[in-house]
């Protein structure tokens, strides 16, 4: 029997969303698989939860985890020897970082795990921490020839220094109601879950979404707003990774929103496969696997996409490379759709890590003349 550390709550904004996709994870993994829990705090401390409480979170399927915090069950990462509690170092074959957002998902918590030579689910370090970046991931995206939502990026400390007098943020906020006009979208560049979105409508209240986005970043996108169907695709894989058929959110919100994602439970529909054409389903399917191939993803990523109504045209929204694993989530859904059941899809994912692992076990890091 193999052991995987499940690690689940963390620093974000995400954190509760985390603590219901690790209850939904740890349901759902069948027998082969022996559990721990780690659970990490809003402050970042990580405690490796008691064994009575794993095999409890198991057997009762409770709709989130709980994290209790025993100074005595204090987790700590060694580095090239794994991670302790307790004084004891733990015996994991994989790591299953079920965290969303920043310190989970923005490669932070990979460069952790690697540097401790431990096997973990997900992208790597790269694959993780551009894949967050939704600037340099559109890069990324657009060198590929794959298409993107037009959009501008505006740093902090340019903004700060517009409100001191000089011009630069002012300039191109200036710049982005030229070309965009109103509607458009402000988005923290390395947030997740829609938090600290605003779609401006008018020009006044362009400086109220910035002050908003600012809080979570300090870099934003400032996004054409596109008259969209919001289209989402998942991808499972190392070296060949395969798409699933897509699914369609129809938010009845403003727009997928984090109060429709995750409060609100009327707050969007969701329809597996979505309603488009065979041969559009085929290219968000095609564009899915190149933009995850692009990004440096592995193990498993969820592709957004926009449909824009009155055109048409096929747009890469972005990327999330630890998705939601609640029992609502598409991305376990949209692979269910297709044949995959929950309890697979997890020990794919766990062996996908295993693998990468292994093979990044063999690279030579020392060299020495002859």
């Amino acid at each position: 029997m193999k052991t995987v550390l499940v690690l689940y709550g963390g620093r974000s904004g995400e954190h509760e969303v985390s603590l219901r996709s690790a209850a939904s994870v740890v349901s759902n993994l069948d027998s082969r698989w022996k559990i721990l829990l780690g659970g990490i705090t809003r402050e970042g401390l990580w405690y490796l939860q008691g064994e009575e409480y794993c095999a409890k979170a198991r057997e009762e399927a409770a709709p989130v985890l709980e994290i209790l915090q025993n100074p005595e069950t204090l987790m700590s990462v060694i580095p090239g020897r794994g991670l302790a509690a307790g004084g004891k170092l733990l015996a994991a074959d994989v790591v299953f970082p079920v965290l969303h957002g920043s310190f989970g998902e923005d490669g932070l918590l990979q460069g952790l795990l690697e540097n401790a030579m431990l096997a973990y689910v997900g992208a790597g370090v790269l694959g993780s921490s551009l894949s967050m970046d939704k600037d340099k991931v559109k890069r990324v995206w657009k060198e590929a020839g794959l298409p993107v939502v037009p959009s501008f990026t505006l740093e902090k400390e340019t903004w700060l220094k517009s409100l001191k007098g000089k011009p630069e943020g002012k300039t191109l906020l200036d710049a982005v109601q030229r070309e965009f006009g109103c509607p458009f979208f402000v988005k923290p560049s390395g947030a997740g879950s829609s938090v600290g979105i605003t779609r401006v409508h008018k020009e006044d209240e362009a400086e109220r979404a910035l002050e908003a986005a600012f809080q979570f970043d300090t870099k934003i996108l400032i996004e054409k707003a596109i008259n969209a169907r919001e289209i989402e695709c998942s991808v499972l894989g190392n070296f060949t990774p395969r798409a699933f058929t897509p699914g369609e959110i129809v938010p009845s919100h403003e727009f997928y929103d984090y109060d429709a994602k995750y409060i609100d439970p009327e707050g969007a529909r969701l329809f597996i496969p979505a309603k488009l054409e065979a041969a559009a389903l085929d290219r968000i399917k095609a564009m899915a696997v190149e933009a995850y191939a692009a990004a440096g993803a592995e193990g498993m990523s969820r592709i957004d996409f926009f449909v824009d109504k009155d055109t048409g045209n096929i747009y890469i929204n972005e990327i999330n490379t630890i998705p939601g694993f609640t029992s609502i989530s598409m991305f376990p859904r949209m692979c269910a759709h297709d044949g995959l059941s929950y309890p697979d899809l997890l020990n794919e994912l766990l062996e996908l890590g295993i693998e990468r692992f292994a093979r990044r076990s063999m690279l030579r890091y020392s060299y020495q003349c002859s």
